[in-house]
């Protein structure tokens, strides 16, 4: 079985793209702690979305699903779970809130580790929740014409309690050294902990929850804000080939961890600025509704649609925003796309210019 060093795989990541992703996720989060810390009552509807958001894409990306409605009551306790996948989104729900409001006394350790995954499975009635895998596993890939092949062979069965034991100690131990900076060496667990596929099912979903775990411990609490496995289900092709290219040749400790470091720095780094974007909206409540639609709207590249404008401002209700919308497009301040549930909108920076020119 390989041996885990986090120390020497760090100076391996000290490359310039990823130095410049640290400073720049440092530098939204010393501008945003104060900001939480000035207004967390404010802030609270953002959890809210978040866990909805954070609950649906993670199970989502595992082909475990339920209706908008039913996933939206379940996340906020309104209804029992019915189903086997609804059993498995009230677990992700709990773990998840367990994670949000007590990450400093969760230390990531084998037993730990454990009894989140058991509780991952509590409404399912499954025996091997809280269980490493009793059995080897594989990770299994599949063609364009449906054949499977093995894509990545796992820690087997029996070595599976060591190997989490071993990468436990070796996090906390580079973690005590205090040099080191942990952004670098959380996506190097995680990766890590997929390839030892300790579990018999939610190795995914389990790693995260722990990703957030690991985050929060060490002060990057935006994942309570802004959903990160959502913009990980978002970006699910880029998540699996990365994380293909730093897996390979994992078994004797040759891998790549670079391509998966990057990817998780990036997808760390647009909560950020999303984040840092829905700060924007909330500090400029003092302006009416629909002049903070107009101001989402322009300072918005690209096209946006009503369900992700309403997101951006949760408090604005969605006869507000219709209006709204109806106006800045009679107006001719931004244009319509398509047609259905397929329309957006996009700020009309041709009639700025135009407005521009005639001024000067």
């Amino acid at each position: 079985m390989r041996s885990f060093d986090f120390e020497a795989i760090y100076h391996t990541l000290l490359t310039p793209d990823l130095v410049a992703l640290i400073g720049q996720i440092r530098e939204y989060k010393g501008e945003q702690t104060l900001f939480i810390e000035a207004k967390a009552d404010t802030l609270t509807k953002l959890v809210e979305i978040a866990k909805i958001q954070s609950t649906e894409a993670s199970n989502k990306i595992e082909g475990i699903y339920t209706s908008d409605e039913r996933l939206k009551k379940i996340v906020q306790e309104k209804t029992a779970p019915c189903t086997r996948s609804e059993q498995e989104i009230a677990g992700y729900r709990d773990v998840l809130a367990t994670i949000h409001e007590s990450y400093d006394f969760i230390p990531p350790k084998p037993p730990v580790v454990l009894q989140l995954h058991r509780d991952l499975y509590k409404f399912s009635g499954v025996g091997y929740g809280g269980s490493y895998k009793t059995s080897d596993n594989v990770i299994l890939q599949t063609d364009e014409h449906g054949k499977q092949t093995v894509r990545f062979q796992p820690v087997s069965a029996w070595e599976t309690p060591s190997a989490m034991e071993q990468l436990c100690s070796a996090y906390e131990k580079a973690l005590a050294q205090g040099a080191l900076d942990p952004l670098l060496f959380i996506p190097v667990f995680v990766l890590d902990f997929l390839c030892i596929h300790p579990f018999n099912d939610g190795n995914g979903r389990m790693s995260r929850l722990l990703t957030l775990l690991l985050l929060y411990r060490q002060g990057y609490i935006v994942g309570k804000y802004i959903s990160i496995e959502k913009l990980i289900e978002q970006s699910k092709e880029t998540y699996y080939e990365a994380l293909q290219q730093s897996s390979v040749n994992w078994q004797d400790g040759t891998n790549d961890y670079v391509p998966f470091v990057r990817y998780s720095l990036g997808v760390l780094l647009a909560a950020y600025r999303e984040f840092s974007n829905r700060v924007h909206v909330l500090t400029t409540a003092a302006k009416s509704k629909p002049e903070r639609i107009r101001e989402i709207l322009k300072n918005h590249l690209g096209k946006m649609t009503k369900a992700e404008l309403i997101s951006k401002c949760p408090d604005i209700s969605i006869a507000t925003v219709q209006r709204t919308l109806a106006e800045l497009q009679k107006n001719n301040e931004i244009i319509k796309l398509g047609g259905g549930r397929y329309t957006a909108y996009a700020w009309n920076h041709d009639k700025e210019d135009t407005t521009c020119l005639t001024t000067n």
